[in-house]
Formats: structure tokens, C-alpha cells, sequence
């Protein structure tokens, strides 16, 4: 049997990966009165007194919305909301597992992006957070945008920012072993799209001054034909390829230290790569072929690779992001994930990987260290409170010890 014939039985004989379990039981009248009529009334009416309760007397306070409308559906493209709920389902329970967060899966059947803001903004009395997935670019920057000003909880498009958080962290822990600093190399993004453009922008909040980003017909600039740059594109454009470098990879890379790939299969060469500084790192994040294998990039002369396949060292994946970020977010009752959280995410993923463990091989940690998470939800609580984004303050490392162990308990 190959994989494509187990993962079709798996999911048959399973209906899914997600089923509802209640945290109370009904064993007499009495339990019944409590759970439903009458005392369920009780919770009813603080909570209209004060709506901000209804984290406390309801499962909102641990719910995660994933949500999205089929229309970039890991390298499958548009298949349409119902095609894509195994991948939602496939979220909800790494939430849950890694992070001890409730996620359920919303399929939206529409492509409007004004219909599907609404629809969210609606749902918003039922989550603590909402986990934008799989929509086509450019609209899923819309979206986001209008779901940001119009909601009071946390919403995070993870193909963007996690993505992004997931890399910095590896570019961090890669550096470290390479002895240079993030403020004095070269950075060259080979692919300007949703996940492309969030890289971007991290880097360079995280004090990044020299990046290069490249889009499907070469590098940009600030000047060029705005008539292939989106709002997104264009914002990043004057902080981007000061040096105004005119061509295409070949032009970029030349004396680049770092190369990050969101683009295509196999668009990396040896060739490519040999024109790049000593000591070159090169995360190749395509999926699930990167633009050169790990293998393949070793053998060039890469001093650290990664892709975002899990069959490779230094894995780049989402992972090791959203379950922390949003655990952290939610015990801190967080309104935004804002870029002072996203890059105490980071910081807190790259520096669970010390001086004396760096290795070409160990640059950051692996999808399944249960360090992880709780590092996250620590470091992003803290940072929700510094920047005054959080309901409630919390002591960091109780939210530590907290996420560490309900997640172990899972």
C-alpha cells in the first residue's frame, strides 16, 4: 500500500481527525441542571453584563477559528472549501496536541472577500482568535487587514506569519553558527507572494538592512512597473534592494549570505549557489519540493541548508509557531498578534537551540520538541502585555509552566 492509498483509508475509517468530547458529565438530574436548565442561566447573565466573561464561562476562552476559502490549498491551488477541510482538520489537531488549544475547522463557500470578512466578524462572540488558512494572494492580505481593524481578538493568516516567524527563527539560529550578524548580510527572498512578502517584512523589523526580493520576473525596485506590484509589494519596495540591483536570481545572489526560497520546485542550482558569500545558508521552502534538496544544496557548498520538508535537518515549519503564539495569545486574553509578539516568537524558538548544541544540522529546533511551545506562549505573552494588547497581565513564565504542562497532558 502506498502513501496516497493509507492516507485515503486513514481518513475513511476515521470520518476525519476531529470529533467533540465534553469536558462535564450528566450522571443525574442534578448535573443535568447545572450543565443546561435552569443554572445554565446563570452564566447567561454576567456574561450580558460583561461580555469579555464569556472567555471565562465558555469554551471561547480556548477556541481558535481556522478558517479559509479554499482557494490556496497547500500546492493544490483553488480545490474549493470542501476539498480543503482535511487540511483544516489537519490543523485543528495539531493545535490541540502541541498546544492544548480548541480549533475548529470553517470552510467558507465563497470567494468574496467582503462576504467572507463579515462572515468572520460575525462568528467573533464565539473565539478567542481567528486562524486565517490557505487563501490566495493578494486577497488574503485584504482580508486580514479589514479583520484586524474590525475585530478585538487576535487574527493571524499563518501561511503569511508563520511562515515567516518559523524562518527568521532558523535565520537566527543559522547566523549564530556562522558568526554574522542579521544587520550586516545580505538577504536575498526569491518569491514575492504571501509568504514571501511576510518574510520580507519580519526581516526587516527584525533590523535587517539589506534585503533582495525577487518575484517571478526578477528582482524589484522601488520605480519599477506598479502595475505588477501589490499594496503589499509596493510598501516594502523602498525598504528593500537599496543598492537598486537590475536582473534576475543569478544578479542577486552574487555575494548574498543568505537565500530564502518561496517560490518554485527545483529553481536553485549549484551554479546559483556558488556565487554566494563563504558560510552561505539557504532555506529552501517550497513544498513539498524545495527550489534544491537539502542534499543537493550540502554538496554545492551550503554551509546550512533547510527546507520545510520533515525528511530533512532544520525543518521551517509553521509548527513550531501558531500553537505557542496562540496559546500565549489567549492566556493573556491578547486583541492582535502584532510584530513585537511575532518576533518575540521567533527569538524564543531560535535561543531554545544554545551556543554549544549549533550544529550545519541543528540550527533550530525539531517540529516535535515540547520545549517549544511553552517558549512561545511565554515570550508572546510578555510581549502582549509590553505593548498593551493584552486583557489580562500574567507572570511569562507561569504561562510557561502552564502551557508545559497542559500540553503534556494531551
Amino acid at each position: 500500500m502506498n502513501l496516497r492509498q493509507e492516507a485515503l483509508q486513514f481518513h475513511r475509517e476515521h470520518q476525519g481527525k476531529l470529533t467533540m468530547v465534553t469536558k462535564v458529565g450528566l450522571k443525574n438530574e442534578y448535573d443535568l441542571s447545572l450543565a443546561y436548565t435552569p443554572g445554565v442561566a446563570e452564566p447567561c447573565k454576567e456574561i450580558q453584563t460583561d461580555k469579555d466573561l464569556s472567555f471565562e464561562y465558555t469554551c471561547r476562552g480556548n477556541m481558535v477559528g481556522v478558517v479559509t476559502d479554499g482557494t490556496r490549498v497547500l500546492g493544490l491551488g483553488d480545490i474549493g472549501p470542501e476539498a480543503s477541510m482535511p487540511v483544516m482538520e489537519g490543523k485543528a489537531v495539531l493545535y490541540k496536541l502541541l498546544g492544548d488549544v480548541d480549533a475548529i475547522p470553517i470552510c467558507l463557500d465563497t470567494k468574496d472577500a467582503a462576504k467572507f470578512v463579515e462572515t468572520v466578524r460575525l462568528l467573533q462572540p464565539c473565539f478567542a482568535g481567528i486562524n486565517l488558512e490557505d487563501i490566495e494572494s493578494p486577497k488574503c492580505f485584504e482580508i486580514e487587514k479589514q479583520l484586524n481593524n474590525v475585530m478585538e481578538i487576535p487574527v493571524f493568516h499563518d501561511d503569511q506569519h508563520g511562515t515567516a516567524i518559523a524562518c527568521l527563527a532558523t535565520v537566527i539560529g543559522a547566523l549564530r553558527l556562522v558568526k554574522k550578524d542579521l544587520e550586516e548580510v545580505r538577504i536575498v527572498v526569491n518569491g514575492a507572494g504571501a509568504a514571501g512578502t511576510a518574510i520580507v517584512q519580519l526581516l526587516l523589523h527584525a533590523g535587517a538592512q539589506d534585503v533582495i526580493m525577487l518575484d517571478s520576473r526578477g528582482i524589484m525596485a522601488e520605480g519599477m512597473n506598479m502595475r505588477r506590484v501589490n499594496s503589499v509589494q509596493a510598501m516594502l519596495l523602498p525598504k528593500t534592494n537599496q543598492q537598486k540591483l537590475q536582473g534576475g536570481l543569478k544578479e542577486a545572489v552574487q555575494g548574498a549570505d543568505v537565500l530564502i526560497g518561496v517560490s518554485a520546485p527545483g529553481v536553485f542550482t549549484a551554479q546559483t549557489i556558488s556565487c554566494m558569500n563563504r558560510d552561505a545558508i539557504v532555506l529552501a521552502l517550497c513544498n513539498p519540493d524545495p527550489e534544491i534538496a537539502y542534499e543537493a544544496a550540502k554538496a554545492a557548498g551550503v554551509k546550512v541548508a533547510g527546507t520545510g520538508r520533515s525528511d530533512s535537518p532544520n525543518q521551517v515549519n509553521n509548527v513550531l509557531v501558531f500553537p505557542g503564539l496562540f496559546r500565549g495569545a489567549i492566556d493573556v486574553r491578547a486583541r492582535k498578534i502584532n510584530d513585537a509578539m511575532k518576533l518575540a516568537a521567533a527569538y524564543a524558538i531560535a535561543d531554545l537551540v544554545d551556543e554549544q548544541q549549533l550544529r550545519e544540522d541543528y540550527v533550530v529546533p525539531n517540529v516535535f520538541d515540547t520545549r517549544v511551545a511553552p517558549a512561545v506562549a511565554a515570550a508572546v505573552a510578555r510581549a502582549a502585555m509590553d505593548t498593551g494588547v493584552a486583557r489580562l497581565k500574567k507572570d511569562p513564565e507561569k504561562v510557561r509552566t502552564e502551557a508545559a504542562a497542559r500540553i503534556k497532558g494531551v
